[in-house]
């Protein structure tokens, strides 16, 4: 048997423990990071598995590269209206708050353990960056609806502080090991790595986006794996001229995730899916790194240093930020506690190892169990805080689950596939009373094994299964009508390209619009004939109260297409 061969037989297991350990999450209230470094711990050579992992230098290359995925996933999951909302707090927690947070920490360090002040300031650089992969699992799948700007500040924060961490460590490292002199050498690398980082990322992510543009693919798979490529391409090209790779692969996944492209949906599945891998390959691994026994060693001086680090320094660093941009006290309070500490410190504290630093299995043990304290600790705790504080909201309507099923060649058209929440607008509506746009066409509806012919008599029910052809742009208005009443879409176009037999009642439930003294049942078709005095011809126009009708096209003596306009010329 290859050496390979066992490999496979292992790595497939050890997966496979922490994706059924990820089950346990909710039912034992423990992030699923912390049950992940569990499986290899237990795994490890101290552990059930006896498996042996003492390599150091691989582990930071496995965690480097799960770590760019798991960022990039978080960039093309976050909206570019999040990122304006909050981007200065979050900006300056990500770089002046992660000083403060290590500053305070390395001092308290220096103290705690048997180590000089440069050596502590070095832990606290380590431990400095909350962990993005913890945030974004906890407030995305633990059911934790917060305040959209709040939600924004802590994910953005999360995603962007670890360049941050990473130059800190990596100028403590250089001066501790190489006799680096701070100075102005030390400020020329801060702005090489945080403005090369960002340049690389809007660079490479905007020639992505013009390639999504203009590429017709052969093969559906190939769409996500381009854009996974573009996004290590990010990376490694920042990595390469000394910038940040770590925050040129996030804006690069901002950048992309926020412009629509062939297979988006599609796209956006695959890397889900590899940011959990990523994330459980990780931490397993991380886990197996660990011999539990060393813990043994500094677990009073891990306790005292995780205390500094969750009740003072996180704190002191979040409250002055956060006041000074209008946040209330019991955000300030949640921001302070949502100070999970998780894969980046570990990977960091690596680094002392590969330097050869006198006293660096010391600091990674210290640094693995203020890990293992501060995501136990504060992310069980989480949700009950958040309720503690008030500050979990009701859940907002949904829009509709699409998939893309494909594109239609040089055509101006795709398939989609909507499925029908049990909460969705259309749920017991006929079909001819959905007011979809014109051209649109429902071509096939599936519920549970049977197929339904769309007809107009047809009554919508939830879970079913639309398939529609239409223009790439029209999916705003499909994505409206099919969504929970109460969904506004933010990307819903202000003019809206109808059909005549559209009526006032369909049109006011399915787009939210506002026809109060109209006669409901009257169709469009019928209200513009009886406004206009004069023949009906191509762009003559009605204003109703805001909203404005053009005639668009007219066959035989019925008004097939009109235009609605929400927004009139005149505001």
């Amino acid at each position: 048997m290859f050496l390979i061969d066992q490999l496979i037989l292992v790595a497939s297991v050890l997966i496979l423990l922490g994706i059924l350990s990820s089950k346990l999450s909710a039912r034992l209230g423990l992030p699923m990071l912390v049950l992940f470094l569990l499986v290899g711990m237990l795994a490890g050579e101290e552990g059930f598995g006896r498996l042996a992992f003492n390599n150091p230098q691989f582990a930071h290359a496995v965690g480097t590269i799960a770590l760019a995925f798991i960022l990039f996933d978080g960039g093309l999951q976050t909206p570019l209206s999040a990122v304006k909302k909050v981007w200065k707090p979050a900006s300056i927690l990500a770089t002046l708050g992660v000083m403060v947070t290590a500053l305070i920490t390395g001092v308290a360090a220096s103290y705690i353990l048997p180590i000089s002040l440069m050596e502590g300031l070095l832990i606290g650089a380590i431990v400095g960056s909350t962990d993005a992969a913890a945030v974004f699992s906890l407030l995305r799948n633990a059911g934790i609806n917060l305040n959209e700007r709040l939600k924004s500040t802590l994910e953005i924060e999360s995603a962007s502080n670890d360049p941050m961490a990473i130059f800190l460590t990596v100028t403590l490292l250089e001066v501790l090991v190489n006799g680096l002199k701070p100075g102005v050498g030390v400020l020329q690398l801060f702005f090489l790595q945080m403005g090369g980082g960002a340049l690389v990322g809007l660079l490479i992510g905007y020639l992505t986006l013009q390639l999504l543009d203009r590429i017709q693919l052969q093969a559906t798979g190939l769409y996500p794996v381009l854009v996974a490529a573009a996004g290590l391409l990010s990376f490694g090209l920042a990595a390469n001229l000394g910038g940040s790779g770590f925050l040129a692969i996030f804006i690069c996944g901002v950048m992309i995730g926020n412009n629509k492209f062939a297979f988006q949906k599609t796209t956006f599945l695959f890397h889900d899916g590899l940011a959990w891998l990523s994330q459980i390959m990780m931490f397993v691994m991380l886990g197996l790194l660990i011999n539990p026994s060393s813990l043994l060693d500094v677990w009073w001086q891990g306790l005292l240093i995780a205390a500094v680090l969750i009740f003072v320094a996180r704190p002191l660093a979040v409250l002055p930020v956060l006041k000074w941009f209008g946040f209330s006290l019991r955000q300030m309070t949640l921001v302070s506690w949502v100070g999970l500490r998780g894969s980046v410190p570990i990977i960091l504290a690596i680094f002392p190892l590969m330097y050869g630093l006198p006293g660096a299995e010391l600091i990674f043990n210290a640094v693995f169990f203020v890990v293992l304290i501060s995501a136990t600790l504060q992310g069980s705790t989480l949700a009950w805080v958040a309720k503690k504080l008030d500050l979990i909201e009701p859940v907002t309507a949904k829009p509709a689950a699409t998939l893309e099923i494909t594109a239609l060649g040089d055509v101006d058209a795709e398939i989609v596939e909507y499925t029908l929440a049990a909460g969705s607008r259309a749920i017991n509506r006929r079909l001819s009373r959905m007011a979809l746009p014109e051209g649109v066409v429902v071509a096939m509806i599936t519920r549970q094994e049977q197929i339904i012919p769309p007809r107009g008599s047809t009554v919508l029910e939830a879970g079913d299964h639309l398939f529609v052809v239409l223009k790439k742009d029209y999916k705003p208005m499909l994505e409206q009508i099919f969504s929970e009443p109460g969904f506004i879409n933010p990307e819903l176009p202000t003019t809206l390209r109808l059909k005549g037999a559209s009526r006032f009642s369909d049109l006011a439930w399915c787009y939210n619009l506002d026809f109060t003294g109209q006669d409901a049942e009257l169709t469009l078709d019928e209200y513009c004939r009886e406004k206009l005095s004069t023949e009906v011809v191509a762009g003559a126009e009605v204003i109703i109260g805001a909203i404005k009708l053009t005639v668009d096209e007219i066959v035989g003596n019925r008004i097939t297409t009109i235009r609605l306009d929400t927004r009139l010329e005149s505001d």
